[in-house]
């Protein structure tokens, strides 16, 4: 079909969903721009848009009719059922059945990072980025087990072309390039609040992620799925890209999964106080969910067990145990995920052409919503000091020096069993930073088998390779 055939279609469409306004600048664009913009236009779902309009213009939803805490069962609490755990979790890695998969959209904007997250300096001495931390990690499996990992990585299309340059740059960080595989995540167009789509410049709608949710339909969509299958991986190891003491397809984790049938296990650490801005898993309406916990009533946010632990505790830390086939049936027939609605400040091109800030609706689904949706789902608290030390601001909580704390504490933990005098401060803290490479040692056992290698005491900051 010509381009004039296909503007006759497109305007058709677009009057009818009083949307017309999107090709106002068509006389001035030239051929090159003209495609782009109706390329553009004819991927959108008008009736869709249109619907969650409406939506939005509904009263603010109700409230969960109840909400339970969610079973869980938490690591280290029995060694037995741990241990048996472990070795189905690593036969999965042996085997080839397991596969990482990194959710790493996201820029280094808000850590005054140029650059995608991922390339972001995580560790506490040599400043490695977070890309390295985990394709090491992965490196570590793959010598262990005589497997490769197979590692997908969602990006984003504002940083999808940086992200590959990364690893080439980096020659993957040992790991052979056909063994990782890199996708774009989805995107939604965005909405005037009086619903009228809005343009990022004269040939192009604004366009925002379509949520963490969006990956589930990525990972079909891009092929990965398909990808797995051929490799024979049946299991999916879900992070995000900022934690960098994620334990790598944790053969624990992996394999209580896997032993209890679950199609979409979670991890949760606890949370530190009633009021910690962090969403909480439980049952909604006796459906596994996930609660902002804003959400919860005074009372139930505060409620305590007669141990004195928070009742609702389950901080969510986004790492996912997910099973391909679950994947593949949450795509058939199109994708299941609900959209949710936030409501920002967008720069949007004005009829004359200027940029103006209007008030805007985004679209985007969130991965924990296909929780309710899995036949059999599994929750495990784990430690926050071992597991969980995000990098999400610059200053503050959850930022680059907490996280680099949190690492040295934990290498300064494997080093003290190991027989090491490791100098405190009050708080417990090391007074020294600490790092030990992955590939010299990945847990306290492995630093334990190279006592011979380590120094006697950390007196200063201390890199260990």
């Amino acid at each position: 079909m010509n381009m004039t055939a296909t503007l006759d279609i497109l305007r058709i469409r677009l009057d009818s969903a009083e949307q017309g306004h999107v090709l106002g600048f068509w006389d001035r664009l030239d051929d090159e721009a003209r495609a782009a913009l109706l390329d553009d236009v004819a991927s959108v779902d008008l009736e869709q848009l249109k619907a969650l309009h409406r939506r939005s213009l509904d009263q603010e939803p109700t409230g969960p009719a109840s909400v339970e805490a969610l079973p869980q069962i938490t690591k280290g609490a029995d060694s037995q059922a741990d241990a048996d755990a472990r070795r189905v979790g690593e036969q999965l890695l042996r085997d080839g059945k397991s596969c990482a998969f990194t959710v790493a959209g996201g820029q280094g904007t808000r850590l005054g990072h140029e650059g995608p997250k991922g390339t972001f300096p995580a560790t506490p001495i040599q400043g490695k980025p977070l890309f390295q931390v985990f394709a090491e990690k992965l490196l570590v499996l793959e010598r262990r087990f005589l497997q490769p990992v197979p590692w997908y990585v969602m990006t984003s299309p504002g940083n999808h072309d940086d992200t590959q340059s990364f690893f080439a740059q980096h020659d993957y960080f040992g790991l052979k390039s056909d063994h990782v595989m890199f996708f774009q995540q989805g995107t939604m167009p965005a909405l005037t609040a009086d619903g009228r789509l809005i343009l990022e410049s004269e040939h192009a709608l604004f366009r925002s992620p379509d949520g963490h949710g969006g990956s589930l339909r990525a990972l079909f969509e891009s092929g990965a799925v398909a990808d797995m299958e051929t490799r024979g991986v049946e299991e999916i190891y879900y992070f995000q890209v900022d934690n960098p003491l994620v334990e790598m397809c944790d053969p624990v984790f992996m394999g209580y999964h896997r032993q209890r049938g679950s199609e979409f296990s979670s991890k949760s650490v606890p949370k530190r106080a009633p009021e910690e801005k962090v969403g909480i898993l439980v049952l909604v309406d006796g459906k596994p969910g996930v609660i902002e916990y804003s959400d919860l009533a005074d009372g139930l946010r505060n409620a305590r067990e007669d141990s004195g632990l928070l009742r609702f505790r389950a901080g969510n830390i986004a790492v996912h145990a997910i099973s391909r086939a679950f994947v593949e049936r949450l795509n058939e027939g199109g994708f299941g995920l609900p959209m949710h609605i936030a409501r920002k400040k967008i720069p949007a091109k004005q009829p004359d052409g200027a940029i103006a800030s209007v008030d805007g609706i985004k679209f985007e689904t969130f991965v924990f919503d296909a929780l309710p949706l899995a036949r059999k789902v599994l929750l495990m608290e784990v430690p926050r000091a071992t597991e969980f030390a995000p990098i999400k601001n610059r200053d503050g909580s959850d930022s680059p020096e907490t996280s680099w704390r949190a690492q040295s504490t934990q290498f300064a933990d494997w080093l003290e069993a190991a027989g090491v005098v490791v100098p405190r401060d009050p708080d417990g803290s090391p007074q020294h930073r600490i790092e030990i490479c992955p590939l010299f040692a990945d847990s306290r056992q492995e630093v334990a088998q190279r006592r011979t290698e380590l120094p006697d005491s950390i007196d200063a900051d201390t890199m260990i390779a």
